[in-house]
């Protein structure tokens, strides 16, 4: 999930891209278990409640705003004059280009 997650700080997400990171989720989850049917005996895939169930991890929407609130922490400690700061306060409207 590392390479997933890369950036993930400053990234805007819509409904939609929430959705496919769920779908991607539950379809890495779904490699690595499937069940057998008790009545059945046949083994067939877990459902997303399953699996939410079974590895009761923080799903990776959640992870992404966690991330991101603590990145907005960290920011706002910078010093004033750091371009990242200016940008998140709004206190840098322009961007400078050295010459």
């Amino acid at each position: 999930m590392p390479v997933v997650l890369y950036g993930c700080e400053t990234w805007s997400l819509t409904l939609r891209e929430k959705r496919r990171l769920r779908v991607f989720e539950n379809e890495v989850l779904r490699m690595f278990g499937s069940k057998r049917d008790e009545i059945t005996e046949e083994w067939r895939k877990l459902k997303n409640e399953e699996l939410n169930n079974l590895y009761c991890l923080p799903n990776i929407v959640q992870v992404i705003k966690s991330r991101r609130m603590r990145w907005a922490g960290h920011v706002t400690r910078m010093v004033e004059s750091r371009v990242v700061y200016k940008v998140l306060t709004g206190k840098e409207t322009t961007w400078k280009t050295q010459t």
